[in-house]
């Protein structure tokens, strides 16, 4: 009688993955997968989540993984269901997320013959995953036994290494694909090829910290410039670097600077908003420029840097990448960057002058106060629900952000506070797909309430991610912001293009989003006022269950209102500053 070496085999494989701390694994339903969907479900230290559709549940992972910053296997059956990941793998390798895709397939003698649900599955991802093999075909030898679990600790430390990424592993089975779970495919004594995965810290060497500490002693105006950041660590160290060299902090909403109960007088969060001014950028012209993590979201900064090129830079990349959109830096700095900031505080810097730092300080104060005091509280203003909402955002839950106009609007409009929430948003390519369902696996991942704000074009093209809310029963309050098409188009030139703009880049839906709730088992409503908005938000925000929230907006005056509100504010600070 012929032994199925399915059990052991793949049973070894997702068993080493538990090993090397890989803890969830996000599973589509398919027949080839069999093997790998059952004994990932069987593992004790294994939490499965079931998605249905695949490019919500590669969404997904990608927003449990950003959460918990490991590795989340994704697996999925044979054919087109991979090709399905995509969108997700690219922002997963942008943004750094570690994902494991596990892709079940036909055997070597079904490929290219015509078999269904067959298709070249090799380098399906191209470059936009870190590792990519396709296994071998089971077999009970001790020595693929080790194989497969050696395969499996590479595919995860891959993932895990710095700078992260997605993986892929190309899994060809043949039937039966059924697995024995009475044979106890985990009880069989582990072979001891565990291989243990690990990566050192990396520092900067002697000579460029010299360089730097001779460029930093001479220059008293500089500024630290923070995109996203994940570590608590992280963010102790830059903050002590910039009172030492009192230098302002550029803080990006995905920094997560802004909230906390850490000292904030350093961090600067309307940079995006006075930037615009060229008096203001003038006064305000920094020598040196020391950037952690991704470029921040703003985009006057982004030209500020890119159109000064005797601004030195600094920019330091932990993972090694190359993340200088600008094409100026003068050092790219591999370290960790708690090592780069203690190793330059180590000589300490004695004495600096604040007048620096004080002129930020100076302009963020007065730029916040003017823009709370000549505010409206119309409700059809998009700007109006960011000032709402940071304030009522439960304490230790998430906000999710959507891409496009909504990112653009929590950088200028929320401010600095005390309370601590975490932000994130999908900023590796920037797309609007996914959105709900990254917000879904953050929500998963963090075990804790997360609010999402989305455009109406981003939620429609992911509204299956909302069965995962029903199925899971996971706190998650949308509030979407419906401008009835693409908002952002409106501040760019393809606006004054008035024969075609609607049609090609305006896209009105005039979608019914209640329905959406009714299909989804959520609760709905639609506020009038901001009263009612806070009387809607606030007494479900951390309650289990999708609930929706739909604000309706002007597309057609947003950009005027938007556009004179900050001017009015700009010109306000400029006069007490006389400029």
């Amino acid at each position: 009688m012929t032994v199925n070496p399915i059990t052991h085999y793949i049973g070894s494989f997702i068993d080493e993955f538990a090993l090397s701390g890989v803890t969830d694994a996000v599973i589509c339903p398919g027949s080839r997968s069999t093997p790998l969907a059952i004994l990932a479900a069987a593992h004790p230290d294994i939490h499965v989540h079931v998605q249905i559709d695949e490019r919500s549940a590669a969404f997904f992972a990608l927003g449990l993984a950003k959460a918990q910053q490991r590795p989340v296997m994704l697996i999925c059956t044979s054919g087109t269901a991979a090709a399905n990941f995509y969108p997700a793998v690219i922002e997963a390798h942008y943004s750094r997320v570690p994902i494991i895709v596990l892709t079940a397939d036909r055997p070597h003698e079904l490929r290219e013959v015509g078999a269904p649900q067959a298709i070249d599955q090799h380098f399906l991802f191209g470059n936009f995953v870190k590792f990519f093999t396709d296994s071998a075909l089971p077999e009970n030898d001790p020595h693929m036994l080790r194989y497969i679990r050696t395969l499996a600790s590479r595919a995860a430390g891959e993932a895990g290494k710095r700078p992260m990424g997605p993986v892929h592993v190309n899994v060809p089975l043949r039937e039966p694909l059924m697995p024995d779970l009475s044979d106890h495919p985990f009880e069989r004594k582990r072979t001891g090829s565990h291989v243990s995965v690990k990566t050192g810290t990396h520092s900067v060497d002697s000579d460029s910290l010299s360089d730097i500490k001779a460029i930093l002693a001479d220059a008293e105006k500089g500024m630290i410039v923070c995109g996203e950041i994940h570590g608590e660590t992280e963010k102790e160290h830059i903050l002590a670097l910039s009172d030492a060299l009192q230098y302002p902090i550029l803080a990006d909403p995905l920094s997560n600077l802004r909230t906390g109960a850490h000292d904030k007088s350093m961090v600067i969060d309307a940079y995006d908003s006075f930037l615009k001014d060229d008096e203001l950028k003038a006064v305000l012209r920094p020598d040196v420029v020391i950037r952690f993590g991704p470029m921040p979201v703003s985009k006057p900064l982004f030209l500020w840097l890119k159109e000064d090129s005797d601004i030195q830079q600094i920019i330091i990349d932990e993972d090694g990448g190359w993340r200088d959109p600008t094409h100026t830096s003068a050092y790219m700095i591999h370290s960790n960057a708690g090592a780069f900031a203690d190793a330059l505080l180590s000589d300490g810097f004695e004495n600096r002058p604040a007048e620096w730092l004080e002129k930020w300080q100076f302009v963020n104060q007065r730029f916040r106060y003017h823009l709370q005091s000549v505010s409206s509280e119309e409700i059809s203003f998009e700007g109006n629900l960011y000032r709402q909402l940071q304030h009522l955002i439960p304490k230790n839950s998430s906000l999710f952000v959507g891409n496009s106009m909504p990112i653009r609007d929590v950088d200028t409009f929320f401010e600095k506070q005390d309370r601590q929430f975490r932000i994130y948003a999908n900023r590796g390519a920037n797309g609007i797909d996914g959105v709900v369902s990254s917000a879904m696996g953050v929500c998963e991942g963090t075990k804790a309430p997360v609010t999402l704000v989305i455009g109406d074009l981003s939620f429609y093209h992911d509204l299956n991610g909302l069965l995962a809310g029903k199925k899971l029963g996971i706190p998650l309050t949308v509030i979407l912001v419906n401008n009835d098409g693409g908002g952002i188009f409106s501040f760019l030139p393809q606006s004054s293009e008035q024969t075609h703009f609607e049609d090609l880049f305006g896209t009105p839906t005039g979608l019914d989003f209640k329905h959406a709730a009714a299909l989804y088992g959520g609760t709905y409503s639609c506020p009038e006022s901001w009263e009612e908005f806070r009387q809607s938000y606030a007494p479900q925000a951390d309650e289990p269950g999708l609930h929706i929230i739909e604000i309706k907006t002007d597309r057609q005056s947003r950009v005027q209102l938007h556009r004179d509100l900050l001017n009015t504010v700009v010109q306000e600070v400029k006069k007490e500053w006389e400029l």
